[in-house]
C-alpha cells in the first residue's frame, strides 16, 4: 500500500473542506487500526501540528513508521544542535517511541543559512545514534530542490503533488530524486479538499481559477468517475512516488479513501495542470 496517513487533523482542525474539525482521540485509535489492517504503514505528524504527536503517542503507533518535521529554528539560537535534540527528543516523548522514520525540515532553506552545515550535521548524528532512519526535507516548490541537493546528501523528499500542481514531474525532479535514490513521498493530492468539493461550494476566492473548477467537474461528470479516486489515482500512477500521504477527518473518511486507492487509472487526466504559485501553495490562500 502506497497511502500513508497524514495526521494534521489530529492536532488541529486541518484542511479548507474540514467540516468535522479535530480528529479525537477514540476516533484516531479506529483511523490507525484501520489504516493498519489496510497495509497502510506509514505516518506523517510534525511539531507544529498541534497535538498531533502526543494524540499519537496516546492511541500508540507500534507497527507503523513515524516521519516528523523540526519547526523552524530560532535565527538567534545559540545552540543550535542543543535545540535540534531537544526538538527531537520531545518528539519522541510524545510519540511514545525510541526512535524515527524519519525527520523533515519544515523550512528547508535554513540548510543554505550561516549555520546550514552545523544544522545537517546534527540531523547526520541523529542518524548515526540511531534515533532517526532517514533525514529530509518537506518542500513546496522543486525550486529549493537544487541549491539544497548541491551541497547536502539527503534521504527522503515530501513535496506536492496532484491533478494541478504537477511541478514534481514536469520539472524532472521526480526522476531525478528516484535516480538518486532519494525516497519520495507526496502530499496534497486532493489539494486540501478544494478538488473533492461540489463546484458550487468553492469558495469565492478561487474563482479566478473558475475555468479549472469548470474543466475539471465536466471531466468527472463525463467519465462517471469520483474525485477522490481520481485524485489519488493520478500520483499513484508515478512508480517513483514512494507514499501519497493522505489525510481524514474520520475513520468513514480513511474507508472511503482506502477503498477509492484501489480504483482503476483512466486512460487520461483530465487537464488541470496549473503553475499558478497563488492556487498550487495553500499558504498563499490566506491572501487571496
Amino acid at each position: 500500500m502506497k497511502l500513508a496517513l497524514g495526521t494534521a487533523q489530529f492536532g488541529l482542525p486541518y484542511g479548507i473542506a474540514n467540516m468535522a474539525g479535530q480528529v479525537s482521540q477514540p476516533e484516531a485509535k479506529t483511523m490507525l487500526q484501520l489504516a493498519a489492517v489496510s497495509g497502510i504503514d506509514t505516518l506523517d505528524t510534525a511539531v507544529a501540528y498541534g497535538e498531533s504527536e502526543t494524540l499519537l503517542g496516546k492511541v500508540g503507533t507500534q507497527g507503523f513508521k513515524l516521519v516528523t518535521k523540526l519547526p523552524t529554528a530560532p535565527e538567534d539560537c545559540a545552540d543550535l544542535r542543543g535545540w535540534v535534540q531537544r526538538k527531537v527528543t520531545g518528539s519522541l516523548t510524545r510519540l511514545g517511541v525510541s526512535d524515527l522514520y524519519g525527520l523533515l525540515l519544515h523550512r528547508p532553506e535554513q540548510l543554505l543559512g550561516a549555520n546550514g552545515k552545523e544544522l545537517y550535521q546534527t540531523l547526520q548524528d541523529l542518524k548515526e545514534c540511531g534515533k532517526v532512519q532517514k533525514v529530509g526535507i518537506s518542500i513546496y516548490s522543486p525550486d529549493e530542490l537544487d541549491p539544497i541537493t548541491k551541497r547536502f546528501r539527503i534521504d527522503l523528499v515530501q513535496a506536492p503533488f496532484n491533478l494541478v500542481d504537477r511541478r514534481l514531474n514536469t520539472s524532472g525532479w521526480l526522476q531525478r530524486l528516484k535516480d538518486e535514490n532519494i525516497e519520495i513521498h507526496t502530499r496534497s493530492a486532493f489539494l486540501q479538499g478544494l478538488l473533492l468539493m461540489p463546484q458550487a461550494a468553492i469558495p469565492q476566492k478561487f474563482a479566478p481559477w473558475a475555468s479549472l473548477w469548470g474543466r475539471w467537474h465536466n471531466w468527472l461528470s463525463d467519465h462517471d468517475a469520483s474525485a477522490v479516486q481520481i485524485c489519488l489515482a493520478f500520483p499513484l500512477s508515478f512508480s517513483a512516488i514512494d507514499r501519497v500521504v493522505v489525510g481524514a477527518d474520520s475513520a468513514n473518511q480513511l474507508e472511503q479513501i482506502i477503498r477509492a486507492a484501489g480504483g482503476a487509472v483512466p486512460g487520461n487526466w483530465p487537464d488541470l495542470n496549473c503553475d499558478a504559485e497563488r492556487l498550487i501553495n495553500p499558504s498563499h490562500w490566506p491572501r487571496l
